[in-house]
């Protein structure tokens, strides 16, 4: 909790800073990356743009993920945020993809925003069946595993839009996969994606399941005390750390700042 105050004291200065300025976006290009995957988007910098700063970024949280979790190994961890459009969907999968060019690991990405699944889209991919379809009975799971060849990634996308997400994502079969996609492989780390925990309840019932909780809090979106309201219902749950996502250049400390300054610099000359 400590370590949750400290990044909400950090996001509440941020945003108070006058005259903030957009910072610069990066190019995408999608060299070198494998035929099975089509990325299109220019956010996965993991993949896209990996010698990128943003993408070093994500290799860092990769690092603290497995420090924080090797003793135990702690495999299964959930991503979820206050509300929505924080953009823990672009963290899971770009922690996931990190983690996948680990040549120690094999990382299984579960897509269970059943209510707004965005996973598939960012690779590219139009899967027709998935997760909810598993729950329902309607489909073995070796049958909705897809092999990205990103290292070794796998995705589980999330599938038919259903009814009763709450009920699926709740049950007993919900859990019982979980656990067994924990213990299947001793090396893997599993990645969920979930739906935001204020706006629905899907996100508590999945935190039950999991080893850890990562939680994503944007700049200058959600307000200090929805963001405050959102940690007090997972309190009890393991709250591994805190991402703080999309935060502007001009915000950054001036190590940083340079930092940024001087790659930009490299690279349009």
């Amino acid at each position: 909790m400590s370590r949750i105050e400290e990044a909400l004291e950090k996001a509440n200065k941020l945003r108070e800073s006058e005259d903030p300025k957009k910072s610069k976006p990066f190019k995408a290009s999608t060299a070198g990356l494998p035929a099975s995957v089509k990325i299109d988007d220019s956010c996965i910098m993991t993949l896209s743009q990996p010698e990128s700063p943003i993408a070093e970024e994500y290799r860092k949280l990769k690092s603290i993920v497995i420090r924080a979790t090797k003793a135990d190994f702690l495999n299964t961890i959930m991503i979820t945020s206050a509300i929505d459009s924080e953009g823990k969907s672009l963290t899971a999968i770009n922690l996931a993809a990190s983690l996948a060019q680990e040549i120690d690991h094999s990382i299984l990405l579960i897509d269970a925003d059943l209510r707004r699944p965005l996973i598939h889209d960012y690779f590219g991919l139009k899967p027709e069946l998935g997760l909810s379809d598993y729950l329902t009975g309607n489909a073995d799971l070796s049958d909705l595993l897809i092999k990205t060849g990103i290292g070794n990634l796998t995705i589980l996308p999330a599938g038919r839009n259903p009814k009763n997400p709450v009920e699926l994502l709740s049950s007993a079969r919900m859990k019982t996969l979980v656990n067994e996609v924990k213990h299947r492989y001793a090396d893997r780390y599993v990645i969920i994606d979930t739906p935001p925990v204020l706006p629905f309840a899907e996100a508590m019932a999945i935190g039950s399941f999991v080893d850890g909780v990562i939680f994503v809090v944007k700049e200058g979106y959600a307000q200090r005390k929805t963001i405050r309201e959102a940690v007090n219902l997972i309190k009890d749950l393991n709250i591994i750390g805190v991402v703080f996502n999309a935060v502007s250049m001009e915000n950054l400390d001036g190590y940083y700042h340079r930092y940024y300054y001087n790659y930009y610099g490299r690279k349009e000359k």
